[in-house]
């Protein structure tokens, strides 16, 4: 895929890796519906299953589980031994194409998505209104919403919600038109964060954008090719970073316009906000144009929204994933007698204390990669302490953190996030509660509720121990 320098015309070995990783997660979105991917119905004009065959759960998983294993062990080479390839825009725009030759995998959020924007689109109220009861069950988009989310109102931003209704309507009542349109978005939002990162960083970043960002299998895996939200709002707030680096008072009121639907397309992506704040306090005309735009687009969104989206976002607040370290104290807790409510809170109250303790050592482990760097730097850390330490948190949730990676100068980091990324992929995997035999529900569920939080704890003590080692303390 690329060679490590202009004088070695060997492949590198974490090329083919990767190579051999999207190869294999290819496969999966390219093949017949399976474990992983829901059936999308009648193709229309979009591409249709390109592969004529039909993998079995146990097949679906071991190559998915194959490919992110594979992604990983490449990733921590290419960052222990700083591997930065020299590429043009031949391999993106390639790889590109035949992710949109795929049907998106992983999980069947792609449904719940075109479903609220199809309430939307009728003039129904997607916060308030489920899929199973819009039009009676029967309507073409909202129909399709799979277990467990059939009675579950939307907890997505008004932005989000925007796009998606756009989609349902070029996609005209095909869902698999829809969808499609849907992945052509988030292939753009890959590509245009791989463009404003070239544009915001100096030259001698840019091989390792294409190693933590673009040619990066997990990155792919979980957000391209699963077709999830979290690329588009993490696609925003590159922009917004790029815009205020420009400088000048218009710049700004684009980068206050960017976060704004950034944080309408998902809540957790206004953090933006917070370094652009704490450090453009010199740029003062610049920082009231940003605020202003910023509040006036927000006010604008949810106030079209409604009360009823926030009830949403509180609702979801007190989940807690099987995968996480906090479900097994959760179980625990419940089973001494402690109250449902309580026991939530609790947790709430200790993964906030994580993200903080994490935030502050993420920040003191890494640098920014010169001043221009330093908003992307600590936006990027913040997501990755939250990422690390929620109570809820899904493979889909990092793009922010890989896109500003390449920002920063930590390979300690960059290892945890690789690390962490890897273990919460394979746990999702396949990603559907639906169509898996017996036996590789137990092994599948088996992972994701034991396996899983005993490793992500193991990567909570090596963040501190790797910290406290080279003598790093909390801010």
């Amino acid at each position: 895929m690329a060679r490590a320098t202009r004088r070695d015309t060997r492949i590198a070995p974490e090329a083919l890796a990767f190579a051999v990783s999207l190869t294999a997660m290819w496969v999966v979105g390219a093949s017949r519906p399976n474990a992983a991917m829901p059936d999308l119905g009648a193709r229309g004009w979009a591409p249709g299953t390109l592969l004529p065959i039909a993998l079995s759960p146990a097949a679906v998983t071991g190559v998915l589980w194959s490919a992110y294993g594979i992604a990983g062990l490449a990733l921590v080479s290419a960052i222990r031994r700083r591997w930065q390839p020299e590429v043009g825009w031949f391999w993106p725009v390639l790889i590109a194409g035949l992710a949109l030759l795929t049907s998106p995998f992983g999980s069947a959020d792609h449904l719940n998505y075109l479903a609220y924007g199809q309430i939307t689109l009728e003039g129904g109220d997607p916060w308030v209104q489920s899929p199973i009861g819009w039009q009676g069950g029967t309507d073409p988009l909202a129909s399709h919403v799979e277990a467990p989310w059939t009675t579950q109102p939307s907890v997505y931003g008004p932005m989000a919600t925007l796009v998606h209704a756009a989609c349902a309507w070029i996609g005209h009542d095909n869902l698999r038109v829809s969808v499609w349109v849907w992945q052509v978005v988030c292939v753009l939002a890959w590509l245009g964060v791989r463009a404003l990162l070239r544009a915001h960083l100096p030259q001698r970043q840019h091989g390792r954008i294409d190693v933590l960002w673009t040619f990066n299998p997990l990155v792919i895996g979980t957000g391209v090719l699963g077709a999830h939200l979290d690329l588009l709002a993490a696609a925003l707030v590159v922009v917004a970073v790029w815009a205020w680096g420009r400088g000048g008072l218009g710049w700004a009121i684009v980068a206050g316009l960017a976060v704004a639907s950034a944080e309408s397309t998902k809540f957790t992506y206004a953090v933006v906000a917070i370094p652009v704040i704490l450090l453009g306090r010199s740029r003062r005309r610049d920082l009231v144009g940003f605020l202003g735009a910023g509040l006036a687009a927000a006010v604008l969104l949810h106030g079209w929204a409604g009360v009823a989206s926030y009830v949403q976002i509180l609702r979801s607040g007190q989940t807690v994933s099987l995968a996480m370290p906090w479900r097994p104290l959760l179980e625990g807790m419940l089973a001494l007698g402690l109250p449902n409510g309580l026991a939530r809170t609790v947790i709430t109250v200790l993964a906030a204390a994580l993200a903080v303790l994490l935030a502050s050592l993420f920040l003191r482990m890494s640098t920014p990669v010169d001043e221009r760097t330093r908003v992307l730097w600590v936006a990027g850390m913040l997501t990755a302490a939250f990422a690390f330490s929620a109570s809820y948190s899904l493979p889909w949730y990092d793009p922010l953190v890989w896109a500003a990676l390449p920002a920063t100068v930590s390979a300690p980091v960059a290892m945890l996030a690789t690390a962490r990324l890897t273990v919460i992929a394979m746990a999702y995997v396949p990603g559907r509660v639906t169509g898996m035999t017996e036996v590789v529900e137990n092994v599948t569920l088996g992972f994701r509720r034991f396996v899983a939080p005993a490793l992500v704890l193991a990567v909570w003590v090596a963040a501190v121990r790797w910290a406290r080692r080279r003598g790093w303390r909390p801010l």
